[in-house]
């Protein structure tokens, strides 16, 4: 492992205590790494210094200080984002006929960001305002559009200093998690988080002067669940009946999710990367494809291991 800290034109290589704790999210959240530093009276760290940390040819991570814990036995805690923690910034903007992809590239212009691999999403979008929130809320509502226009999902991180989005179905992976490679697990199925078996769409039409309503249910589901109803105001130029379709096809089901503790660490494997799960729960046997939604490797000398969080399905976001 090497972890490098640079303050201005001084590079340290310090000392770790402990273990290194890099975690990710697949939506909203900048990728994190924690560590301790023993304050040896020679390291002068401070916030906004750049951290690197790669594992043997491999480049984990690439962020900037924004934490430092002292504490009386000269321990130093640090707590490092990549470049997505700038998407918390609010601002207003205001943009036509754009791609996800583009609008990306317009905010990490206007933000002096780096981009790496933006893959092209395809899918124009006619109109946007996005008044006083965050980055983080207006790149995931541009690519919450794609994914009910397309049904292709995509995922945005940051990849050793360079934002970078690639479609979910790009980031497969061969890894298995069996009884052999995960030492604890919890599986959980649900519909009382993101199901809907009915989706109620309204726009006020300023030409008629009345509210049109687009409505897109499943009759079997709401007779086992009741009614579990999703609402929105849509926007001049959106396709009502078409986006209460692919919205319901997106939440009609159940939630599935399942937490991996301790398995064996692979530095591949990040938010929003799918791998194959193999595990006999009792009543539940999975055999499939899942999503990782969060994921926290911890490197403690040469021991390895991860925490994940996974979906059942690519639209179970």
């Amino acid at each position: 492992m090497e972890l490098i800290i640079q303050n201005e034109d001084i590079i340290y290589l310090p000392l770790v205590e402990d273990s290194i704790i890099w975690k990710t999210e697949r939506k909203g959240y900048a990728g994190q790494l924690d560590f301790k530093v023993l304050d040896d009276g020679n390291i002068k760290i401070e916030e906004g210094n750049a951290v690197r940390f790669k594992v043997g040819d491999n480049q984990i991570f690439y962020g900037f200080i924004f934490i430092l814990k002292h504490d009386k036995e000269n321990i130093i805690s640090v707590t490092a984002y990549d470049q997505l923690r700038y998407f918390k910034n609010k601002d207003t903007y205001v943009y036509t006929n754009k791609t996800a992809s583009e609008f990306i590239r317009m905010i990490a212009d206007d933000f002096e960001l780096r981009c790496g691999e933006i893959e092209d999403t395809g899918f124009k979008i006619q109109s946007r305002v996005e008044e006083n929130t965050t980055l983080f809320d207006m790149v995931q509502n541009a690519l919450d559009i794609t994914l009910e226009n397309k049904k292709e999902m995509y995922v945005l991180y940051d990849e050793f200093g360079k934002l970078t989005l690639k479609n979910i179905s790009s980031m497969t992976l061969d890894i298995l998690i069996d009884e052999e490679t995960a030492e604890n697990c919890d599986y959980t199925s649900s519909i009382d988080s993101n199901t809907y078996n009915k989706i109620k769409l309204t726009f006020d039409n300023d030409k008629t002067g009345k509210r049109d309503i687009y409505i897109s249910q499943d009759g079997d589901n709401i007779n086992r669940w009741g009614i579990l109803q999703y609402f929105e105001t849509i926007k001049e130029g959106e396709n009502g009946k078409a986006k209460a379709d692919a919205l319901l096809s997106l939440y009609n089901q159940k939630t599935k999710s399942l937490s991996i503790s301790n398995a064996f660490g692979d530095v591949r494997v990040r938010a929003g990367s799918m791998i194959v799960v193999k595990l006999d729960l009792g009543d539940v046997k999975l055999n499939n494809f899942m999503v990782v939604e969060k994921c926290k490797h911890e490197f403690k000398n040469d021991e390895h291991f991860m925490d994940l969080n996974l979906r059942g399905g690519i639209f179970n976001a």
